[in-house]
């Protein structure tokens, strides 16, 4: 069991990194997979679609920055936080690249981004606090959702926008491992019936992300 020093560090780096997460502070570590493809052309139209999909797809990276620290806050054992910490320094470049293609698109993340963020964050503590075995298999659950989620924008989006797609490939190929290796190191693997719900519930977000406003607009 950790001590209480331990405990209180734990927390002020989690209260720093969250802060970066929702003020644009993290940069990543790893360059955009589409930082040397050059811009293709769209119009008004597939730029709105696209920047709509990155929008929440940059949500999502919010929600799994305040996942992972709400659950590698109350992991039981070292070796799973150091999973979840691992896993989520990843899903930090991933924020990076969706912030930088927001960015390209003149577009802007959503207003709602500190909501998801707290409610993520209690989540991941509830997650933990029921032990190591669901924590981990959560992750499990909820990167299985975000494949489902990233192959569907990948057939969305306009075939010349190469820029997004190789981002997109990017983050489907590091979810896709951060759910093998949730399971190898003990998560339980949740019934279907349960990924339904979670998907039902992936989809509203959505809907409402796709389309909400940003700060820019809410200060026209």
């Amino acid at each position: 069991m950790r001590n209480s020093n331990s405990f209180v560090d734990d927390l002020i780096g989690g209260i720093d990194r969250s802060l970066k997460t929702l003020t644009g502070g993290h940069t990543g570590t790893r360059r955009s997979p589409g930082a040397d493809q050059q811009e293709s052309e769209l119009s008004d139209d597939e730029r709105k679609h696209v920047a709509g999909l990155m929008r929440v797809n940059h949500a999502g990276e919010i929600c799994a920055q305040a996942l992972y620290e709400g659950q590698a806050l109350t992991a039981k054992s070292a070796s799973a936080k150091a999973s979840l910490l691992h896993a989520a320094g990843e899903e930090q470049d991933h924020l990076s690249w969706c912030r930088q293609r927001l960015d390209q698109l003149d577009a802007r993340p959503s207003v709602f981004d500190p909501l998801f963020y707290g409610a993520s964050f209690a989540l991941g503590v509830g997650a933990g606090l029921l032990g190591d075995r669901i924590s981990l298999g959560f992750v499990e659950a909820t990167e299985d959702q975000v494949v489902k989620h990233l192959e569907e924008h990948l057939e969305s989006l306009p075939e010349q926008d190469e820029k997004s797609r190789l981002i997109l490939e990017e983050m489907r190929a590091d979810e896709s491992r951060h759910g093998a290796n949730a399971v190898a190191q003990g998560g339980s693997v949740f019934p279907q019936p349960l990924k339904n719900v979670m998907s039902l519930v992936s989809k509203a977000m959505t809907c409402l992300l796709y389309t909400s406003p940003s700060p820019r607009d809410l200060s026209t």
